[in-house]
């Protein structure tokens, strides 16, 4: 099955989306900043319920984090990244892709196959480099994730997500976000680049859990379901994935296994920001239930009614018997019902 263009919702207040359009860094240092312990990605220092929030996936030594100067440009359909090497020049913007060019409203963009060297022209074959950029129905959130895929371990990209308003959080009840995600599966061990889709649900209660100091403002439920993998072109090739497993592990999976977030205190702070784990597990023939994947999720609520979340999920397994280690990097825009 080929996937299609239908429709991207595109961002076409670039400079008003914070920062460096249409992602950028909030430095905000007013006296009611609320503060926060947990582990969230690096970003805006100093976060508010009331202002943009930006954040971007932490560089490590095997490459993640290193897109910088993420970008879109409305005019002519094009996406942006800077410091990753062999993606075309700094001229060179990514263009919509041709074998896959989105996934729902989330669109695709692939750096061009190949560069000229500066002085004689001569064509320098690049890396293969895959975005995916979604953007809230609002206008309000977006997201895009960089993989390549290129490296024998993960390699060099990047994920970023950000709040371009506010957030007016409830002080009571409950309240249940659904939509589709979608994203890049690239591996340790072996090169190669798939893409990935998902139903995504997030629950959250406001009423609990209670705490005196203010750090935490309610506790979040989540699922990742419905999971498939496509090839880079667009081909669905989940069912064999679940075979490789199925083999390797004594197994009897008919899906991906529903990626699971844990509840935990100190999930969702008064800025609106969202964080914890992520797990899934599979049963084997045996009846032994064993972890599948872990990870973790990301995310911020936005609007006066608290009616949106832009969040990322990153999960890693090494139950896939092809490669050391498998990494699913999910980017959603999901929605409260009015």
């Amino acid at each position: 099955m080929n996937i299609n263009a239908t429709g991207l919702l595109l961002c076409t207040f670039l400079v008003g989306c914070g920062g460096t359009a249409p992602f950028g860094d909030t430095n905000a240092t007013t006296d009611d900043t609320i503060a926060s312990d947990r582990e969230l990605p690096p970003g805006t220092t100093s976060p508010q319920p009331s202002t943009t929030i930006f954040r971007k996936e932490a560089e490590s030594e095997t490459g993640n984090g290193f897109a910088q100067g993420v970008s879109y440009n409305a005019t002519d359909d094009t996406f942006s990244v800077d410091n990753l090497p062999f993606d075309g020049g700094s001229d060179t913007p990514y263009v919509r892709g041709t074998a896959v060019s989105s996934f729902g409203d989330y669109g695709v963009y692939e750096a061009v196959a190949q560069y000229p060297d500066s002085q004689n022209g001569q064509a320098i074959n690049q890396f293969r480099h895959r975005a995916i950029y979604g953007v809230s129905t609002s206008g309000e959130t977006e997201f895009a994730i960089v993989r390549t895929g290129a490296y024998v371990d993960y390699g060099f990209g990047g994920f970023v997500y950000e709040r371009n308003g506010r957030v007016v959080l409830p002080t009571t009840g409950q309240a249940v976000f659904t939509g589709r995600g979608a994203g890049l599966r690239d591996f340790q061990g072996s090169g190669g680049l798939e893409y990935t889709t998902s139903d995504v649900e997030i629950a959250i209660d406001f009423d609990d859990f209670n705490d005196s100091t203010g750090r935490y403002e309610g506790a979040v439920d989540g699922t990742m379901r419905n999971r498939r993998i496509f090839d880079l072109n667009g081909q669905e090739i989940t069912n064999d994935v679940i075979a490789r497993i199925n083999a390797s592990e004594d197994a009897s999976l008919t899906a991906i296994p529903t990626a699971v977030f844990s509840i935990s205190v100190n999930a969702l702070d008064p800025n609106g920001e969202i964080t914890g784990d992520v797990t899934s597990r599979l049963v084997k023939n045996s009846g032994e239930a064993v972890p599948y994947e872990t990870g973790k999720y990301y995310g911020i609520v936005s609007g006066d009614t608290a009616d949106e979340i832009v969040g990322i999920v990153v999960l890693e397994t090494s139950r896939d018997p092809s490669v050391s280690m498998a990494r699913d990097t999910t980017g959603f825009t999901i929605y409260r019902q009015p």
